[in-house]
């Protein structure tokens, strides 16, 4: 059955207010707060409707109503609009983001300031290596027999790996090598730099294939086959200001499932461009999590997504709130990069 106009008006009415009070929500109330044109009466048929439906429900022996993850779903996808961001809280995200000194410092903000502006748990997944660019590498002679390899992605992430080589060699061939590697990986995505790997060591000169062939190891090994991803998290402490209604009455499954980076990176990482995507309780794969909702979206310069971030909080979330915050920092920390 079709909710009317009236219905979903009633339950915009109990969400918003959910949201904002963390007390069950009663008929009497509705119609003392917003101008829904009609009796209390009325209210109260529409909201035994809309329990039926499954959109509401009485949380133990209150007498108001509370809004199931269905009634959030109904909420996010027809009823909610995204709030704009004030022109304050606009310059304040980009004051507090341009001051940053390095990638490292980009994250820690980043992670922060969401923690801060949506009162949730902020989660910032470092610019992906899988889907990064080498802007360049350098090697720097340690001893004749090592060489420390940095490699520094377009993202402004920066590696750093330890090369044994298997015989000492002139500072003229660590020039020669770092010249090769460069103009043939230069631009390329890391994660297609395999074949172009290869092809230094079947086309290195004689004197040169034994270090390029371990310089192309430590390569293959460490940065594009086990490239790590990194995770940034903010605002545990934010789990606790909530009523007694949220996370079910526990914080220990959602605390243990952030500890686990898998489940993080599971949650945001895979975010799609230009996309803001909202998991609400039981729409999240990890059962830790199903008392809980998620906001994320991808950054990256341009049109390139090179990483996830996101926030997550009680079901009783403030939706547009959250959303219109999470895709301001996503676009403000992509304008970022791209300057860099």
């Amino acid at each position: 059955m079709g909710l009317d106009d009236r219905k979903l008006a009633v339950l915009r009415a109990i969400v918003e207010d959910y949201v904002a009070t963390q007390e069950p929500v009663g008929s009497k109330a509705l119609v003392e707060r917003h101008q829904l044109g009609v009796s209390p009466a009325t209210v109260r048929n529409d909201m035994a409707v809309l329990e039926e439906e499954g959109y509401i429900r009485q949380p133990h022996t209150s007498a108001g109503r509370v809004p199931t993850d269905r009634g959030y779903r109904l909420f996010v996808d027809r009823l909610s609009r995204v709030k704009p961001l004030s022109p304050a809280e606009r310059r304040a995200i980009e004051r507090f983001l341009v001051g940053a000194v390095d990638l490292d410092d980009v994250v820690h903000r980043t992670v922060r300031l969401l923690a801060q502006l949506t009162r949730q748990v902020a989660v910032v997944q470092y610019p992906s290596l899988a889907r990064s660019t080498v802007r360049h590498l350098e090697l720097v002679p340690i001893s004749t027999t090592r060489l420390m390899l940095v490699m520094i992605a377009d993202t402004g992430r920066v590696e750093q790996r330890l090369v044994e080589l298997p015989a000492p060699i002139p500072a003229d061939d660590v020039t020669d090598l770092r010249r090769l590697v460069n103009e043939k990986l230069v631009g390329s995505r890391l994660s297609e730099t395999p074949p172009l790997v290869q092809a230094l060591v079947d086309e290195a000169a004689p004197h040169l294939r034994g270090a390029m062939t371990t310089l192309s190891t430590v390569l293959l090994e460490t940065l594009v086959e086990r490239h790590e991803e990194r995770i940034a998290l903010a605002g545990t402490a934010n789990l606790t200001r909530g009523g007694l209604l949220d996370f079910q009455g526990s914080l220990r499954p959602i605390l243990e499932a952030l500890e686990e980076e898998v489940v993080l990176l599971k949650l945001i990482g895979e975010a799609e461009p230009s996309t803001t995507r909202v998991l609400i309780g039981d729409e999240n794969e990890i059962d830790n999590l199903r008392a809980a909702s998620v906001v994320s979206t991808g950054y990256g310069p341009g049109a390139t997504i090179v990483g996830g971030l996101g926030v997550l909080g009680p079901t009783r979330m403030d939706y547009p709130g959250t959303i219109a915050t999470v895709r301001a920092v996503a676009r403000y920390v992509g304008e970022l990069l791209a300057q860099n």
